[in-house]
């Protein structure tokens, strides 16, 4: 069932698709922008991204502005050089599913954010699906396929992007030539070329 499901997924533009989202999108609008959910809308995708129907585990719905990210410059007026001078062209560097993420592990903190993925669109709005695990759970703390996310090493993973939306907008689903300024990370990177190391004292 859930190989069907996804294929009608893979087709969004077809007519079903277009109606149900359209109406699940009118239903989603009326709604808050994080919303506990009972089960998942796409069960198929949220399986594959690691939840299970079990004990631990919850599933929201996060809700997200879209558009870039314009600067604030009173009438117009961006005094500098002409590379700062822009207004309307800046994005963020995070993508819109890194974002959903963090603004759900600051409101149930004591969650560990696992993975996302995307829900719907509309003109004004995207939602995305959040899986969050529960660490102090005895399902998660006794399940090895799991319990590597109890670890205090993975709190906050979201707001150091070490899930699947961060890895992505930090570059590293590249490998080899193309990320050799981007591991472990473009800050590391950039340190490690720009300063000057002497193997002995002087």
């Amino acid at each position: 069932a859930f190989m069907y499901m996804n294929e009608l997924w893979k087709r969004k533009s077809s007519d079903v698709m277009k109606f149900i989202q359209r109406v699940r999108s009118w239903e989603f609008r009326h709604q808050h922008t994080i919303v506990r959910m009972r089960r998942p809308t796409r069960p198929e995708k949220a399986r594959a991204v690691g939840y299970k129907t079990k004990p631990g585990y919850s599933i929201f719905r996060v809700r997200i502005r879209r558009g870039g990210r314009k600067r604030p410059a009173h009438r117009g007026i961006t005094t500098g050089k002409p590379k700062t001078a822009g207004i309307l062209g800046i994005k963020l560097n995070k993508n819109n599913r890194a974002v959903a993420e963090q603004r759900l592990g600051r409101k149930v903190g004591n969650a560990r954010i696992l993975n996302s993925y995307w829900v719907n669109q509309d003109s004004t709005f995207m939602w995305y699906e959040i899986v969050a695990v529960d660490p102090m759970h005895k399902t998660i703390r006794n399940d090895p396929r799991i319990n590597w996310i109890v670890a205090p090493v993975h709190k906050n993973r979201e707001t150091r992007g070490l899930t699947s939306a961060g890895r992505k907008h930090r570059g590293l689903r590249h490998k080899g030539h193309k990320a050799s300024k981007l591991r472990p990370s473009v800050r590391a990177a950039w340190r490690r070329n720009n300063r000057m190391v002497f193997n002995r004292k002087r």
